[in-house]
């Protein structure tokens, strides 16, 4: 039999990668934010009631972090009352639930990278939301967090796809020096989610399956090398990198400095562990340069 999923988030990256790599393997039901507003849970919940699947996966988020800012009810109708709405309808249902977060629930303050069981002290209005968003989550049974970090891939507006574009335009490229993180691949994120769907909709609650996992490629390092790595693999590239400070750029939201994501847990409970990153951003960079990005 056939495993039906259903998915809210369209148009973003992931959302993309998540169609592509279920094209075969699953069948499944993507729900727009015109066809479901996210800002209406009640039109959430109705739409999960209604639907014919045997789990649901949420891939939609408000990403806009400096506009979150100047739009905190905005940015927490959709990072935090929308996941809440989902999982609560799962839970009434009786069905699993994966919901996608990020590294922005942390401050950056550390000098390692972060494991599911540190502290999350989230710096920015976009971090608080999505925080606020896992809490409402894991407070339901079946429910499955993945935390994401810098994620990329050759869907979508996202930086490796905007690094290659700046550097065929710019004849300088200040790129950011001083934050560390771990970038997340976002077609080996679908595949994995894809690979583990049936799992977790076949799982009771007690399963390791469930809870809260980090995904992001193995390894960290600085915007300025992540970038550096992407557009090295454009031959009609002109740019020169120089490395600068966040503090260069006057940008509404704080970022962590440092938030480089541990996937140990992940792999412990899946068997899975991502690939290093650089290879993985060679990878997409390539893929973005022979469809001209």
């Amino acid at each position: 039999m056939t495993l039906k999923v259903l998915q809210f988030g369209a148009t973003g990256q992931v959302g993309q990668a998540l169609t592509a790599a279920a094209s075969d393997a699953i069948e499944l039901t993507v729900l727009s934010r015109a066809e479901v507003d996210l800002a209406d849970p009640a039109a959430i919940h109705a739409a999960i009631l209604a639907a014919d699947c045997d789990l649901i996966w949420n891939a939609a988020a408000f990403t806009m972090v400096d506009t979150a800012e100047a739009e905190p009810e905005a940015a927490f109708a959709v990072n935090a009352a929308a996941p809440e709405a989902m999982a609560q309808a799962c839970a009434e249902r009786g069905i699993a639930f994966v919901h996608l977060s990020t590294d922005s629930v942390f401050d950056g303050e550390t000098d390692r990278p972060y494991v599911e069981t540190d502290a999350a002290e989230p710096i920015s209005v976009y971090g608080r939301s999505k925080l606020a968003g896992e809490q409402a989550v894991l407070a339901r049974p079946k429910t499955t967090v993945l935390r994401v970090s810098w994620v990329f891939s050759p869907y979508g507006r996202n930086y490796v796809s905007f690094m290659l574009n700046l550097g065929r335009t710019r004849e300088v490229l200040k790129v950011v020096a001083d934050q560390y993180g771990s970038p997340t691949d976002g077609e080996a994120l679908a595949g994995f989610m894809v690979a583990r769907a049936a799992r977790w909709a076949s799982s009771e609650p007690a399963d390791p399956a469930f809870g809260l996992f980090h995904f992001a490629n193995a390894g960290e390092t600085s915007r300025y090398d992540f970038a550096k790595a992407a557009i090295a693999r454009d031959p009609l590239t002109h740019a020169r990198l120089e490395p600068t400070t966040q503090g260069a750029f006057a940008e509404a939201a704080a970022r962590p400095p440092r938030s480089p994501l541990d996937s140990s847990k992940l792999a412990a409970t899946f068997g899975f562990m991502p690939q290093s990153w650089k290879p993985a951003v060679e990878r997409v960079a390539d893929q973005l340069v022979r469809n001209g990005f």
